[in-house]
């Protein structure tokens, strides 16, 4: 793996002479792993959600709170401006710097669930989603709830007081937070929860302690700035400094502690937050009211309010049309015939299916009071309330997603009183068209007053630029003379910070200056975001989208992807994969050929070479991309000829060459493992260390060869995937077992008397990922035609299903199937004749799928476990099948733990075994939380993840259907 240096060459590719400076001064005192000052480093960190973009000096990933102190003192001393960075879900410019970046996400992830679920301490890279996952066992949740809750993270909710479709300003990080551990500029570090908190603020920081009792003076002591203070903090409002805390506390260090709140990384470092939680309300039921345009639905909302709606979320008819193309929405919102239509989300929470029934009950007479255009339905089925909060929370990346290509989505985020929201979403889209925004949305959280607005707009065309600007400026007068705050949660970031004054008044922005001034006297911290006076600033530093490629086109650089993709505490994560192509295109427009010979040289192993291409981005991203594909089309197109050659004669060959590999496993056991590993070593040096797997001891020894299987009774087609008769099956102490998954799978279709067949040529067919995944298209021609048109006869025209033993294999086999009727159809130009074969009617069923559903309720477990732990599998995951999976895990130990870590192992066939650093990577949350405890058995699906989990935990893992087999003999 490349190492990062920092010498005078480093200077000239463009790493900054702070970045220097810094790094100087930190020898010794953190590991210079946790420094990179490479441009494709920083260039894919310089990308957020927001459309400005500026790019850092360097990146620091700091350990713990003591090392940010160290960092702070050396920044203090050399003057570097510094700023904090974790889920880069910002939407308005607040985690982008040209200072250095201090990268929170990767060491930060701790979290405690306290006093059984009823408090949690978090530190700040833990993502929402994650912390609410470590709550739903105990019944709890966290108050604050942002539609970006899979990937935003806590330090950024608490940073930005972000709230989110039902938390309101009641439950919001300023009103459920319970302590925090906080490191000033200074490098002092205090915990609110500490009974003296006060004092040792006071004796720590005497300066800061006096200069918070004597704002709080100023403060209170103006009825002025009390009244604006009450009306402006009434609303959803993260505009400016949380100055309401000097009218709810007393107590220098609770002020402090509730000014950090929102303070967007310009006051200090928030270490850990502990948060008072609010119980999961079991019963719900939602519904959508549709409404003739969009006024009449706004100005329904007072009326939802006093009925006790949990949630009120506002779709104007673009919102609703751009959900619809998605063809993933619920009933209610596809049968809406859009024209001026509007609609309103709502949702009823209680504790009992009765108080549920009861607040729908009250609201009958509601409905029928309000002109719908359609009957209202509320429901309690998950999966319809699933389908209608999926569009809602998805909306902006979708909205963005359907961008014109070259442009950049702007989300704005405004709140108004309630009763003044008909009137501005009026307004609002009269501003709309007198400045030409056309096909602009307005949705949001209307029971707050707070709503959202999206618009396109072309950065790099200066008559464009000036129009936005235009816009703005009429935009802030009609909120602010609604009497509203120009931001509600999404934080002030860059491009509201020229309007704080506006807001709030010259006495009150003063009071925030040096609330600044005071904490923060140098100014180092995250410079030009919250307090900027400069109107400039607002059209400064802004992101110019080149057209690269469709699926580059399409990112809105969200970060959605990023928790679960399997590089991102190594490498690059897909949104970093997406914005360096990006950069690649800037640099080529710029005729910078120096910049872009090293974005591609460092892009190979760090954006395509550490890609486990397993798609887990896809089950993230709400525009639907999986980098994975980009990846192998970037390895389709890079291909080394005399390899692409090899891998084609391999699938040509594939009957021999598979045994082949087999035997060498057994050879390699036979002889001590210092010679196999020394031999791969070498000739990774030789030929390429992504080319040659590296052999390491624990590699199971060789499986038995597939044999083809006639049976005219059969039932189903069984396709026993080659990887099972490479690698042998192990024990639970990882001895050779002649029972792998695949002979556990006839063996168990016997004892419950399924009748099967296995296609003749089974010893030369395999799903195609090898080939697929490294981008050789030829070779994965000749297997997929040689694959199907086996299958075809073997089903009997698509008669029979398959059954298919390793997970990843079906996948590859749906994809097969997928890819070659796709090509046929387009090379023909029409659909497939009658007589011509359809692979579209083969069927395939993953073994672990079948086995539940089928075999599972004909046997008897005999022998149950004590405990057991599974590894899901990516694969399983595109299925769809975990819940299976779980099932027979149920039916073998009552104690079965699915970690709440899990996620792809990123060993991906071979990968894993080219770059073991990246499964290393991947797996090292799961493996803390694997080996916290002892379990009877390790199961997953798939030999290669379970011989990639068993070489991160030291545990063999085992195929679940070895184990079931074992459990009914």
């Amino acid at each position: 793996m490349p190492t990062v240096t920092h010498t005078p060459d480093a200077l000239k590719n463009g790493v900054q002479e702070d970045f220097i400076k810094l790094t100087s001064a930190l020898q010794g005192a953190m590991d210079e792993k946790n420094f990179s000052g490479r441009e494709i480093d920083r260039l894919a960190i310089a990308h957020d959600a927001s459309h400005y973009l500026l790019v850092p000096g360097g990146i620091v990933r700091p350990e713990n709170a003591q090392d940010i102190g160290k960092i702070f003192a050396a920044a203090r001393e050399h003057q570097i401006p510094l700023a904090f960075r974790s889920g880069g879900t910002s939407l308005s410019g607040q985690s982008s710097s040209d200072g250095i970046l201090l990268d929170t996400r990767k060491h930060f992830k701790k979290i405690e669930v306290l006093d059984s679920g009823r408090r949690v301490r978090v530190a700040p890279g833990a993502t929402v989603m994650m912390v609410n996952n470590h709550l739903a066992p105990y019944g709890y949740k966290l108050g604050p709830d942002p539609a970006s809750w899979s990937a935003c993270t806590i330090g950024g909710v608490v940073a930005n007081n972000s709230s989110g479709m039902s938390s309101g300003t009641e439950f919001n990080t300023y009103n459920t937070l319970d302590s925090m551990v906080f490191v000033l500029p200074s490098g002092t570090v205090i915990d609110t929860a500490d009974h003296d908190a006060d004092a040792q603020l006071r004796e720590q920081e005497p300066e800061i302690h006096e200069g918070l009792i004597r704002l709080r003076k100023r403060v209170v002591e103006n009825p002025a700035s009390v009244d604006k203070i009450r009306q402006q903090f009434s609303m959803k409002n993260t505009m400016g400094y949380g100055i309401n805390a000097f009218l709810d506390f007393e107590k220098p260090v609770d002020i402090l502690e509730h000014l950090l709140i929102g303070s967007e990384g310009t006051l200090g470092f928030i270490a850990s937050a502990t948060y008072r939680t609010l119980p999961i309300l079991p019963a719900v039921t939602t519904g959508l009211l549709v409404f003739k345009n969009l006024i009449d639905a706004s100005e329904s909302i007072p009326d939802l309010i006093a009925h006790d709606t949990a949630t009120a979320e506002l779709l104007d008819a673009t919102s609703i049309r751009v959900a619809q193309r998605t063809g993933l929405v619920a009933d209610a919102l596809a049968q809406i015939n859009v024209e001026n239509h509007a609609a309103v989300l709502v949702e009823f929470q209680g504790q009992t299916q009765g108080e549920i029934d009861e607040l729908s009950h009250r609201a009958e007479p509601l409905w029928k009071s309000l002109d719908l255009a359609s009957p209202v339905t509320m429901s309690s089925n998950p999966a319809e309330r699933n389908k209608l909060w999926a569009a809602r929370r998805g909306l902006y990346t979708t909205v963005a997603g359907n961008r014109p290509s070259g442009t950049n989505a702007l989300l704005e985020d405004v709140v108004v009183p309630v009763q003044q929201l008909g009137e501005t979403c009026r307004n609002l889209s009269e501003l709309f068209d007198q400045h030409g925004y056309r096909d602009s949305v307005i949705f949001g959280h209307a029971k707050d007053g707070n709503i959202h607005f999206m618009l396109n707009e072309q950065f790099n065309d200066a008559a464009q630029l000036s129009r936005y600007q235009a816009f703005t400026e009429d935009m802030v007068e009609l909120i602010l003379g609604n009497a509203g705050s120009l931001k509600a949660e999404h934080g002030t970031g860059r491009i509201m910070a020229p309007f704080v004054r506006q807001q709030y008044g010259d006495e009150l922005y003063e009071i925030m200056v040096a609330i600044k001034r005071l904490i923060d006297p140098t100014g180092m911290l995250n410079p030009g975001v919250l307090i900027n006076e400069d109107k400039q600033s607002l059209v400064q530093n802004l992101k110019v989208a080149e057209e690269v490629e469709d699926t580059v086109d399409r990112c809105v650089e969200c970060g959605y992807c990023e928790p679960a993709c399997p590089s991102k505490d190594l490498t690059l994560t897909p949104r970093q994969r997406i914005v360096i192509r990006r950069e690649m295109k800037n640099a080529e427009a710029a005729g910078d050929t120096e910049l872009l010979n090293r974005l591609q040289h460092d892009y190979r192993y760090s954006g395509i070479e550490t890609c486990a291409v397993d798609g887990m981005c896809l089950t993230r991203c709400p525009v639907h991309i999986n980098t994975g594909d980009l990846i192998r089309d970037l390895r389709a197109k890079n291909q080394n000829p005399v390899a692409a050659q090899g891998w084609k004669v391999a699938a040509q060959g594939w009957g021999a060459l598979a045994p082949a590999a087999s035997q060498a496993l057994n050879l390699a056991h036979l002889v001590p493992s210092l010679l196999p590993r020394t031999a791969t070593q070498i000739a990774r040096k030789v030929l390429d260390e992504d080319t040659v797997p590296q052999y390491n001891a624990q590699l199971p020894a060789g499986g038995r060869r597939r044999q083809p299987r006639a049976n005219p009774l059969a039932e189903i087609v069984f396709f026993p995937a080659c990887v099972n008769a490479m690698f042998g099956g192990v024990d639970h102490r990882g001895k050779a077992d002649e029972t792998n998954a695949s002979q556990a799978f006839e063996l168990l279709c016997e004892r419950a008397g399924i009748e099967f067949n296995i296609p003749t040529g089974i010893e030369a067919m395999c799903c195609g990922t090898p080939w697929k995944s490294k981008g050789f298209t030829s070779g994965y021609q000749v297997m997929s035609d040689r694959v199907l048109q086996n299958l075809w006869l073997a089903t009997r025209g698509g008669r029979l299903p398959v059954v298919c033993d390793a997970t990843s294999c079906t996948e590859g086999l749906e994809t097969m199937k997928a890819k070659v009727r796709a090509a046929a159809e387009y090379q023909a130009g029409r659909s497939l004749d009658a007589d011509e074969p359809d692979f579209s009617r083969i069927e395939f069923i993953d073994a672990v799928a079948f086995t539940a559903e089928q075999i599972l309720p004909r046997l008897e477990v005999k022998h149950k476990l004590d405990s057991l732990v599974l590894h899901p599998t990516c694969s399983m995951t595109h299925l769809g099948i975990q819940p299976q999976f779980e099932m027979i895990a149920q039916a073998l130990s009552e104690d079965a733990v699915v970690p709440l870590n899990w996620g792809c192992c990123a060993y991906a066939g071979d990968r894993g075994m080219l770059h073991p650093e990246l499964t290393a990577s991947a797996t090292r949350a799961e493996t803390a939380e694997v080996n916290a405890r002892e379990y009877a058995a390790y199961a997953s699906s798939n030999r290669t993840c379970e011989q990639g989990m068993t070489e991160a935990t030291g545990h063999t893992y085992q195929n679940i259907l070895q184990l079931l087999e074992r459990a009914t003999r």
